[in-house]
């Protein structure tokens, strides 16, 4: 199995680099997205016209046991409050301290770079959205984290109503320490649905589910797609696929931490890990490591497959190569281990979610502690797509207000701009206002 790993490193001079990028780019693509027509797709328009229609609840009971395997009637979609105070006093007191700090690190950022409390200029307000919808997955692993990443930024922009829905695999219900962070946090309005169903009753509203302003939070192809489809109907934050990471390394990083973090995002599998480097003595360590390391996961046969067809270490002639091809990829998670060359690098990066920088800088500091949302841009959307943030959830409204002598200055300017259009009731709604 080791040897097979050996096709992942590849060098420039190659011409088959292109290719293999191209390769992983349509894998993760594909992990990302149904084809419009396939039978995925189909389906999918299926449960959102379902659920919309005179289905609603009943619709999420019907699909809730088919995908989810728990029969859920609608009096018991919500959490009860109890329930949720029960799940804070079974949490770990040392895992609820770590917990707590997490949040504090949160809000102490998303605070810092919240514009919704700074605007100078009279010309624009901001409002919170008033009804955020949280997709919080539940299926492999529970992700508490997403939780706090999504919904304390919500809060720091003043959203009122945040709604979170999980779906019910553990035990039944939503796992207890979901459920206890939500109690933290203030959030007792949680639903046990999840898949594109919970997206339709957060996007449509059932005979029980109120429907939201915006929906946000990870999840698998149905809960991307199904986001992908209510958008115009409600807002979203992004099209999220596999977690990705690209690290920048040269010869001054240190391989067993590069394989490392690159076997942390393919473990997500799908997830794709790539290393882009200008040294090919550290890309031949970093391989050896990962044969290494790989050999020592419980999870290894998966692991490496997930690495053969999500991952590659590609050397370049110099790191201004390195740098280019970065900012076409437009990585998730990007990492640079370049020594004292990192943060200088760092400024030549444009298009990444979010940059670690430094040999002690892994991606899960930001997945769990550092502040910033580890909800991220993936699949090179990070070049016009930004991490969640606090901002996200404020919405802007334009404020004009002219008296009588300013529009009296600018009449005969505006009165020939709408006649230039065609449009003579516009100029005359200026041309009457000059006639008293």
């Amino acid at each position: 199995m080791n040897n097979q790993l050996d096709k992942i490193l590849i060098s420039s001079s190659q011409p088959e680099w292109h290719a293999r990028l191209r390769e992983i780019h349509a894998a993760v693509k594909s992990a990302t997205y149904f084809e419009d027509g396939s039978d995925e797709d189909k389906q999918l328009d299926n449960i959102l016209k379902k659920v919309s229609g005179r289905g609603g609840d009943a619709a999420i009971t019907e699909f809730t046991e088919n995908f989810d395997g728990a029969m859920l009637p609608s009096e018991n979609f919500r959490v009860a409050q109890k329930d949720l105070a029960k799940a804070r006093k079974g949490i770990d007191p040392i895992l609820l301290k770590s917990i707590h700090q997490a949040i504090e690190n949160v809000l102490k950022y998303q605070t810092e770079i919240f514009i919704g409390n700074k605007n100078t200029h009279s010309g624009i307000k901001y409002t919170p959205i008033e009804r955020v919808g949280i997709c919080v997955p539940g299926a492999s692993a529970p992700l508490p984290s997403t939780v706090i990443m999504t919904a304390v930024p919500a809060q720091v922009a003043g959203v009122k109503e945040i709604v979170v829905v999980s779906p019910p695999r553990y035990k039944g219900s939503i796992h207890p320490v979901i459920l206890g962070i939500c109690y933290e946090l203030g959030i007792d309005e949680i639903y046990r649905i999840g898949g594109a169903q919970a997206v339709a009753a957060l996007a449509f509203g059932t005979q029980t589910i109120k429907p939201v302003n915006k929906i946000v939070g990870p999840g698998n192809q149905w809960v991307q797609m199904a986001k992908r489809k209510v958008f115009g109907i409600v807002d979203i934050d992004s099209i999220a696929g596999p977690s990705e990471v690209l690290i920048i390394a040269n010869d001054k990083a240190n391989p067993a931490w590069v394989a490392a973090d690159m076997l942390s995002q393919v473990e997500h599998s799908p997830g794709s890990a790539l290393v882009f480097t200008d040294s090919e003595n550290i890309a031949q360590k970093i391989l050896e490591e990962l044969k290494i390391q790989i050999g020592r996961l419980s999870r290894k046969d998966s692991t490496n497959r997930c690495l053969l067809k999500y991952g590659a270490i590609i050397t370049f002639e110099n790191m201004e190569q390195v740098v280019k091809q970065t900012n076409f990829f437009a990585a998730e998670h990007l990492q640079i281990q370049c020594g004292a060359q990192s943060k200088a690098i760092a400024r030549e990066v444009k298009n990444a979610g979010a940059i670690f920088i430094g040999d002690y800088s892994p991606v899960a500091v930001g997945d769990y502690w550092a502040g910033p949302s580890h909800t991220l841009p993936t699949g090179m959307t990070a070049k016009f797509f930004s991490p969640l943030s606090a901002n996200d959830f404020i919405k802007s409204t334009s404020i004009i207000e002219y008296n009588k002598e300013q529009l009296a200055e600018s009449a005969a300017d505006i009165i020939r701009l709408a006649e230039a259009e065609g449009l003579d009731a516009h100029a005359k709604s200026v041309k009457i206002r000059q006639q008293d």
